[in-house]
């Protein structure tokens, strides 16, 4: 089995990164896990006090249980991943049957802050991004598909987003094994070389074994 952190800033790519690896592997064989489903949940709280809460620092994430799980699969266990819904900023009561697979893709804006999950990594990897570009996909992506105004995006972005991305995101990068740029031509030769790497790392597992 290969475990692989992806983090990065929100709208750096990370996804983009994600989808262009499953393309040039055999899809099957890969599992992708994403930090969004393991925010905390604050069912206890009203909507307008979960509202408040600055889901871009570490605490936010129950990292606690995204380790645990990924300590499960990599024994080979089934695990019950838990479902966040950013519309109502709490878990789903459903939840994902997810089995281990030969590949296992961790992704997500803190997955290398971690110190305990990140050590369950056999390869880190960094999408970095423009400021101004990340912005440009969080506006995208929190209106179309969260729900978002304007207004609150940028409020957003001005009093928790940036500030720790500065804090923590962009320092976790140091833990990276390998920093994709998220620029056209860079990352298509990123994406080759991480492919290669991944297919060689399964061979000689598959050879060891």
């Amino acid at each position: 089995m290969l475990i692989i952190g992806i983090a990065g800033g929100t709208g750096s790519g990370k996804t983009t990164v994600v989808t262009n690896i499953l393309r040039s592997l055999n899809a099957e064989d890969v599992l992708v896990i994403s930090q969004d489903n393991y925010y905390k949940d604050h069912n206890e709280l009203s909507f307008e006090e979960r509202e408040k809460i600055n889901f871009d620092h570490p605490r936010s994430i129950d990292f606690d249980l995204l380790t645990e799980h990924v300590k499960q699969l990599k024994e080979g266990e089934m695990i019950e991943q838990p479902v966040y819904s950013f519309i109502t900023h709490s878990r789903k009561d459903e939840t994902i049957i997810t089995h281990p697979k030969n590949v296992i893709i961790v992704e997500g804006i803190l997955v290398l802050t971690n110190p305990e999950l990140r050590d369950l990594f056999d390869v880190k990897i960094f999408v970095h991004a423009d400021s101004d570009e990340r912005l440009i996909r969080r506006i995208r992506r929190d209106i179309q598909e969260r729900g978002r105004d304007l207004d609150e995006v940028l409020t957003r972005y001005q009093k928790t987003l940036k500030p720790m991305h500065e804090q923590f995101i962009e320092p976790s990068k140091s833990h990276a094994d390998i920093i994709v740029p998220n620029m056209k031509k860079k990352n298509e030769v990123a994406i080759k070389l991480l492919s290669t790497l991944i297919k060689d790392k399964l061979i000689s597992t598959a050879v060891t074994k």
